[in-house]
C-alpha cells in the first residue's frame, strides 16, 4: 500500500509518514481557523463598510507590533519550544474572547451590530477582528517555515502540494461545519461556541506538531535528521536561533530577494482586499442578521476550499515541477486580471462567488506552495524572523493599500470597470516580479547544491583520513 501511494504521489520511499503528519498538522490548523474566519468577517461588516476600512488600518499597525515581538521571542527560543508556545497563546486568547462573550450574553447583552449590542460585545468584536487577521498570517507563516526547515528544495516541490491538500480539507471541514451550525441557531452564544471549536483544533495541532518534530529528527528523509556524509541519521542540535527582535526588518531591508518576495506579497494583498470588499458588500446586502452573516461568509469559504482542493488534486502536484517557480507564481496575477474583467461585465453574487473561489484556489493551491519554495534557499534566522515581517506586516500593509483604493473608487462613484482597469498595471508588475523571483530562487538553489556537494566531498575526505 505504501509503495503504491509513493508512486501515485511522487514520493520517495520513507517520505510518506512525514508527509502524512505534516498534512494532519495543517488540517487541524486550518480547520480551527475556518471555524473562526466567518465569525471575524461577520463582526467586521456588521456595522458597515466604513468601519471595516478603519479596522484594516488598525490591523496593519497591530501586525508590525506583533511581528517585532515575535522576532524577540524567536531570538530566545528554539523551534520546538516557540511553535507550541505560539499556538498555546492563540488558544488562551480564544478562551478569553469566548469567556467575555458568554458573560456578556448571559447578562443580557447582544451581538455586535444588533440592537442589543453592548460596549463589551462591540469591543470584543473589533478586537477579535484585528487579532485574528494578524494571528492567521502568523500561524500559517510559522507552519510553512517549519515545513521548509524539515524538507529540502526538491522535497518541497513534491511534498508541499500534498501537505497543502491536508490544509484545504481542514478549511473545507471548518467552513462546512460553521455554515451548518450557523444555519441551525441565531443564539447570542454562537460566536463563543465557534471560538471554542477553533481552540480545540489548535490544541490537537500542537500534539501533532510535536509528534512530527520527533519523527523528523529520527528520519533520514528530513533535513533535521541527517548529517552530510554520514551513514546514520544524527539529530540536529536545536539551539535558540539568536539575534534580536529587529533582525527581521533589517534582513528584509538589506536583501533584494526578500524585498522582491515582499513586493509579491503586497500586490497579492491589494488584489485580495479589493475582492474581499466587493464580497463583503454583497454579503452585507444579502443578509438580515448576524447568523446569516456567518453562514454566508462560511459558504464563500466552502466554495473556495472546494475549488482549492480540486486544483490541488489535479493541477498543483506537478505544476511547480513542470513549469518552474516563476511561471507558477505568475498564474495568480493572470487569474486576478481575468476575474475582475468578468466581474466588471457581470457584477452578480454568483459571478463573485465563482471569481472568489477561483482566486483563492489559485492563491492557496498554486501560488502558496511556489511562494513557500522561495524561502527554501533562505537561512533559518531569516525564515523565522524576516518571513513573518513579509507574511504578516507587508501583507497587511497591502491590505491597507487595497482598502484605500477601494474607498477612493467608491467615493468617486467609479464602477467595477474602472476597478478592473486599475488592476491591469498592478498585475503586469506582479507578473514580471514573479518571473524574476523564480530565476533568483533557481540560482540560489544551485549555489546551495554546489556548496553541499563541496561539503560532502570534504566530509568524505576527512572520514577517509
Amino acid at each position: 500500500m505504501a509503495v503504491w501511494l509513493n508512486r501515485l504521489l511522487n514520493f520517495k520511499r520513507g517520505e510518506l509518514p512525514l508527509a502524512l503528519l505534516s498534512a494532519a498538522f495543517f488540517f487541524c490548523l486550518l480547520c480551527g481557523y475556518f471555524f473562526l474566519r466567518p465569525v471575524r468577517d461577520a463582526m467586521g461588516v456588521s456595522r458597515g463598510m466604513d468601519e471595516l476600512r478603519w479596522l484594516f488600518i488598525v490591523t496593519s499597525i497591530a501586525a508590525l507590533v506583533f511581528v517585532l515581538a515575535f522576532g524577540g521571542i524567536v531570538s530566545r527560543l528554539n523551534r520546538r519550544r516557540f511553535i507550541p508556545i505560539a499556538y498555546f497563546f492563540v488558544i488562551a486568547c480564544l478562551l478569553v474572547f469566548a469567556g467575555l462573550l458568554v458573560v456578556d450574553g448571559a447578562t443580557g447583552g447582544g451581538l455586535i451590530g444588533s440592537d442589543a449590542q453592548t460596549a463589551t460585545s462591540r469591543l470584543v468584536g473589533y478586537t477579535f477582528y484585528v487579532w485574528l487577521s494578524v494571528i492567521n498570517l502568523f500561524a500559517t507563516s510559522i507552519f510553512w517555515a517549519f515545513m521548509v526547515d524539515i524538507f529540502d528544495v526538491d522535497q518541497g516541490k513534491r511534498l508541499f502540494p500534498f501537505i497543502g491538500i491536508g490544509g484545504t480539507l481542514g478549511g473545507l471541514a471548518g467552513g462546512f461545519g460553521t455554515r451548518q451550525i450557523a444555519g441551525m441557531t441565531d443564539s447570542v452564544f454562537l460566536p463563543a461556541g465557534l471560538m471554542l471549536a477553533g481552540a480545540t483544533l489548535f490544541a490537537v495541532a500542537i500534539v501533532i506538531m510535536l509528534a512530527l518534530d520527533r519523527a523528523a529528527v529520527r528520519s533520514s528523509h528530513s533535513k533535521l535528521g541527517t548529517s552530510v556524509g554520514l551513514q546514520e541519521p544524527v539529530p540536529v542540535e536545536r539551539a535558540a536561533i539568536g539575534g534580536h527582535a529587529m533582525d527581521g526588518l533589517v534582513a528584509v531591508s538589506k536583501s533584494p530577494y526578500l524585498l522582491g518576495i515582499g513586493g509579491y506579497i503586497v500586490m497579492m494583498a491589494i488584489s485580495n482586499t479589493m475582492i474581499y470588499f466587493t464580497q463583503a458588500n454583497l454579503v452585507l446586502n444579502e443578509s438580515d442578521n448576524f447568523s446569516e452573516f456567518i453562514a454566508n461568509f462560511a459558504l464563500f469559504d466552502v466554495l473556495a476550499q472546494t475549488a482549492t482542493l480540486l486544483t490541488q488534486m489535479f493541477v498543483t502536484t506537478h505544476l511547480i515541477r513542470k513549469l518552474g517557480v516563476g511561471f507558477t507564481l505568475a498564474v495568480l496575477p493572470l487569474v486576478t486580471t481575468a476575474g475582475f474583467a468578468v466581474l466588471a461585465l457581470w457584477p452578480t453574487l454568483g459571478v463573485m462567488a465563482i471569481f472568489q473561489a477561483l482566486h483563492r484556489a489559485t492563491r492557496y493551491a498554486v501560488s502558496r506552495p511556489a511562494r513557500e519554495t522561495l524561502f527554501s534557499v533562505v537561512p533559518e534566522s531569516e525564515k523565522y524572523k524576516a518571513k513573518p515581517i513579509i507574511d504578516v506586516f507587508l501583507y497587511r500593509g497591502g491590505d491597507v493599500a487595497g482598502a484605500g483604493i477601494d474607498g477612493l473608487f467608491r467615493t468617486l462613484g467609479l464602477s467595477l470597470t474602472w476597478l478592473a482597469a486599475a488592476i491591469v498595471p498592478i498585475a503586469g508588475a506582479w507578473g514580471v516580479l514573479s518571473f524574476a523571483l523564480g530565476r533568483t530562487q533557481g540560482r540560489k538553489a544551485g549555489q546551495l547544491q554546489s556548496a553541499g556537494d563541496r561539503l560532502d566531498v570534504e566530509c568524505r575526505i576527512n572520514v577517509q583520513t
